[in-house]
């Protein structure tokens, strides 16, 4: 009865906004590695796993962020990962990657602690052999402009960016 009323609360979660974690596991031993690099230097790193629960996809995720970084990049990754999603072949699982929970750096991220949610996608006969990819599209994080001059701090993504430098 328990395991069926959180299952319950989990699908009735399903359809809310991805701001917050619907469940916590941990990421399988292959998550899916990407992120990316400001122009300023550091970066973000985003690892994500799938799997089945009660027969759609769940994405589970974290997020990390280099340890020395640009002041001027404080405080730009709720924007950065709300613009975020998580695709599967041609399809969006779900846009914006808020529901992950913030890790430090590493080089394996399998095993780590991460946030949930459920997709409205069916999961499907071989989806377990299959890789998503994390899009995070390209923008300027920072932007002053005086009389002295512009000054515009870019995120790309390139893949895995977070790290000790």
């Amino acid at each position: 009865m328990k395991q069926a009323l959180s299952v319950a609360a989990l699908l009735l979660a399903a359809g809310c906004d991805t701001l917050a974690p619907q469940a916590l596991a941990p990421l399988g031993p292959d998550p899916v590695l990407s992120g990316g690099t400001y122009s300023s230097g550091g970066g973000i790193t985003v690892a994500v796993d799938l799997r089945e629960a009660n027969g759609k996809t769940m994405v589970c995720g974290v997020w990390a962020q280099s340890r020395q970084q640009s002041v001027l990049t404080n405080w730009v990754e709720p924007r950065l990962l709300g613009s975020g999603s998580v695709v599967l072949g041609r399809e969006v699982l779900l846009r914006g990657l808020l529901f992950m929970r913030e890790v430090p750096p590493m080089a394996d991220y399998a095993g780590q602690e991460a946030g949930c949610v459920l997709s409205a996608r069916p999961w499907r006969a071989g989806d377990e052999a299959r890789r998503a990819e994390v899009r995070i599209p390209r923008q300027n994080v920072y932007v002053d402009a005086d009389e002295g001059g512009t000054v515009i701090v870019t995120f790309v993504q390139t893949g895995p960016g977070a790290g000790d430098h």
